[in-house]
């Protein structure tokens, strides 16, 4: 379920036409998929190590389904598919149901602090984000960034509220996933983790379109307006 979160953290850029239902078509297949097979699996008895390791398996099938059928992978999807793959190997070695949660947590808080440490950097987690979406535009948008303090503002604020966000849903999440039982654990999870990143995304969304508005020439598609 972590590959989610970095898909969304990722495009903080609006969706045009028809993008935002497909977006939400995607989310919802990335969370749903592998609840449903947590639960059926459940209700048929199933233990469940064998329930999450089932979740686990179909949302990384999920990831490379749709890697393999747009023919892209991005970065931050790879590094996603080695935080399951290192979950699945630990989870065998603990045998702690549990764990497989508790993964999805290390995973959302990997995610904000590449967020996070890219500031540092001369091309933040974000715009690279929207660079790698947006191929076509890419070069547009690094422009931007270097020569415009709008456009550096409202990517750098934006990787650091989406840094800060993950992180702090990392943390919350953990006293969820040992305090309760594990079947209310697993969707108590995948809840607070889709309420996370609706409110940062949102937040995002209208953040973007409030620096469009005041400031037509920070954004791809305005840049003749800068001179």
């Amino acid at each position: 379920m972590s590959e989610s979160i970095a898909a969304s953290s990722a495009a903080p850029a609006t969706p045009p036409g028809g993008g935002r239902a497909a977006a939400a078509l995607a989310v919802i297949w990335d969370l749903g998929l592998p609840l449903v097979a947590y639960y059926a699996l459940h209700l048929l008895g199933v233990s469940d190590w064998v329930a999450l390791l089932a979740a686990t398996a179909t949302a990384t099938g999920r990831l490379v389904w749709v890697a393999l059928r747009t023919r892209q992978v991005t970065w931050f999807a790879a590094v996603m598919m080695m935080v399951f793959g290192l979950g699945l190997a630990l989870g065998f070695l603990s045998g702690d149901p549990r764990f497989l949660l508790v993964k999805d947590s290390f995973g959302t808080a990997g995610a904000g602090l590449v967020h996070l440490i890219s500031l540092a950097g001369a091309r933040p987690f974000a715009l690279a984000a929207v660079q790698t979406w947006k191929p076509a535009q890419a070069a547009e948008f690094g422009e931007l960034y270097r020569t415009v303090p709008e456009t550096r503002r409202l990517f750098r604020l934006s990787g650091l509220v989406w840094g800060v966000g993950l992180i702090a849903e990392s943390v919350l999440r953990l006293p969820v996933i040992y305090l309760v039982p594990v079947d209310v654990a697993v969707g108590l999870s995948a809840l607070m983790m889709a309420v996370f990143v609706a409110v940062i995304l949102t937040w995002n969304l209208l953040y973007i379109a409030r620096v469009r508005a005041r400031s037509p020439h920070a954004w791809v598609g305005h840049s003749a307006d800068r001179r």
